[in-house]
């Protein structure tokens, strides 16, 4: 496999544009789901964001939809429990998966959460993208190829996310970015395009606005 990754790049000003009125017009909680037969109807396109536990995946919902309790953040690992569902006006759902890896749960509870996960990124006939985050602190780990093996085998497109690029220094920066494009080069289901973000700072926001609303 020769695919060859880059970061991506700052969109045209109609691209742009595009998303900031996606994300400027209502974005609403719909509901949260612990069973998939209580979906809503995939009558829409849908993206959605999975992630380690305390990846960020929450904390950059909310920076993409300028709200600032959209999407529960918590200190604490493992607090998504469910598969929350957010609608857009006249775009996609959004989608904040349970965060996988650990979590302050029973066995059983967090073997519950892997099955939904599993069958979620299977069985969802109307998802687009998955943007898998990872902490730019750690780069890709093992948990973290565990969920990359299973969206090749879903055929499901996913896109690396890199979080909290913020809380490293330049240097440290480009060796975890080459890290995670050298682990994405082994998955077929990857998008050759690497999103760096800062929930924080505000970093890559907009050019993860462009790609949702931009996607067909």
């Amino acid at each position: 496999m020769d695919m060859k990754f880059t970061l991506a790049p700052e969109p045209d000003d109609a691209s742009r544009e595009k998303g900031r009125l996606l994300f400027a017009a209502p974005v609403e909680f719909l509901k949260g789901v612990v069973a998939m037969n209580g979906m809503p109807p995939a009558d829409r396109l849908e993206v959605c964001f999975a992630g380690r536990s305390n990846v960020g995946k929450s904390s950059l919902i909310n920076a993409l939809t300028n709200r600032k309790n959209l999407a529960r953040a918590s200190n604490t690992p493992g607090r998504t429990q469910e598969i929350n569902f957010f609608t857009t006006t006249d775009g996609p759902y959004l989608v904040d998966l349970p965060g996988y890896g650990y979590a302050e749960a029973p066995v059983p509870v967090v073997r519950k959460w892997q099955e939904l996960l599993k069958a979620y990124l299977s069985g969802r006939v109307n998802l687009r993208r998955v943007f898998v985050l990872i902490d730019a602190r750690h780069g890709v780990k093992a948990v973290d190829e565990e969920i990359l093996k299973l969206l090749d085998r879903s055929a499901v497109t996913f896109q690396a996310v890199l979080t909290k690029a913020d809380k490293i220094s330049k240097t440290e920066r480009e060796k975890v970015i080459a890290q995670v494009m050298a682990a994405l080069a082994k998955h077929p289901a990857s998008h050759p395009e690497l999103v760096v973000t800062s929930s924080e700072k505000g970093e890559g926001v907009e050019i993860l606005r462009t790609i949702i609303a931009t996607l067909e």
